[in-house]
């Protein structure tokens, strides 16, 4: 069972990388357009409305697959500041505070920073995109030592 779980991981990774991402694009398009039953920002308005454009334009190239491992990075560093700036003054916790969003997507935008998009990114279909130092990669390749 382990044998075939391990065979499909790189597409649930894409699957979660997919999800992640259409959900956060879903939540900055609310904020910059009032879609989806949100409430539209004021353009310019610090910081909501640079954070709605962050999570429009971070969220699609994620779900996509595009510049994956650097649209997570800033993803992932702008919930961090939402989390510790906007919600963390309220409360120590994040049910206190109302951040369990801006946590989750934290450490799951940090998650594919190190892991890679997992199958079906645009970056591998293309060919542009580079295993090298995937989760993938180093389960194929022994390590070699260097020589002296």
């Amino acid at each position: 069972m382990s044998t075939r779980l391990n065979g499909a991981q790189p597409y649930a990774l894409g699957l979660f990388r997919f999800v992640i991402g259409l959900i956060f694009a879903i939540h900055g398009a609310s904020s910059l357009f009032g879609l989806f039953g949100g409430r539209e920002l004021e353009v310019g308005a610090w910081p909501g409305w640079y954070a709605a454009l962050i999570q429009l334009v971070c969220g699609t190239l994620v779900a996509l697959g595009l510049g994956t491992r650097i649209a997570a990075f800033l993803a992932s560093g702008s919930m961090a500041y939402a989390y510790f700036v906007v919600h963390q003054p309220e409360a120590l916790t994040p049910v206190g505070n109302g951040g369990e969003a801006s946590a989750l997507f934290c450490w799951a935008f940090l998650l594919l920073v190190f892991t890679g998009p997992g199958a079906g990114a645009v970056d591998r279909l293309l060919g542009a995109g580079s295993e090298r130092g995937s989760a993938e990669e180093s389960r194929r390749e022994p390590a070699t030592a260097v020589p002296a």
